[in-house]
Order: C-alpha cells, then structure tokens, then sequence
C-alpha cells in the first residue's frame, strides 16, 4: 500500500514528474535510434538503451555500425546522470514517505 502513496506522491509533484519525463524522452531517443540505426527490435532497443543507462550493461548485445558506436558514447555520457538521478530521486521520496509514515504511527 505504501507503494502506491510512493508513487501517486511522486506523480503530483511538478520536478518529479518533469523528471520521469525527462527519463522516458532519454529512453525513447535511445530505443529510436537503435532500431532504425542497428535494426533491433523496439523491445531489444529498449533493452539495451535500459541496461546501458544504468549501468548494468551485460554485455548480450552491442552496436555494430559506426555511427551506433558514436550515439552510444553520447548517450552514455548524457543519459547516465538523468537515469541514475532519477532513480536517486524515486528511492529518496520513497523513504522520506516511509519515515514519515513510521514517525506517525510513533505519535499514535
């Protein structure tokens, strides 16, 4: 239950939600661009656009054209740190609405 205050939370909050915005835009130029540039499904695309950005890279797929190669360093370099923020930021208002909650049931 809490996990649902957690994200109903989450979504009214303006930054947040520029944030996640902001988030999905990034995966969406990484899915494009891998299916039309490196021919991999939408699915496969999105994989690894996921996989790359937070840095888990397994290491099952991999751009094969040069220019793929090129998008991939940029995409690194600018999407990490939108990614990582905003997972950063999901698991901070997570535990700030989890301590908040604990500290009323202490007032109780």
């Amino acid at each position: 239950m809490i996990v649902f205050k957690t994200i109903s939370s989450f979504l009214k909050d303006e930054n947040y939600r520029n944030l996640l915005y902001t988030s999905m835009v990034i995966l969406l130029i990484g899915t494009l661009t891998y299916h039309f540039v490196e021919g991999w499904s939408f699915l496969d695309a999105l994989y690894f656009s996921v996989v790359t950005l937070t840095t888990i890279g397994y290491g099952d797929f991999a751009p094969k054209t040069d220019f793929g190669k090129l998008f991939t360093i940029v995409y690194i370099l600018l999407g990490i740190g939108i990614i990582l923020g905003f997972i950063n930021t999901v698991y901070s208002h997570y535990n700030n609405m989890n301590n908040s909650r604990k500290s009323d049931h202490k007032k109780e």
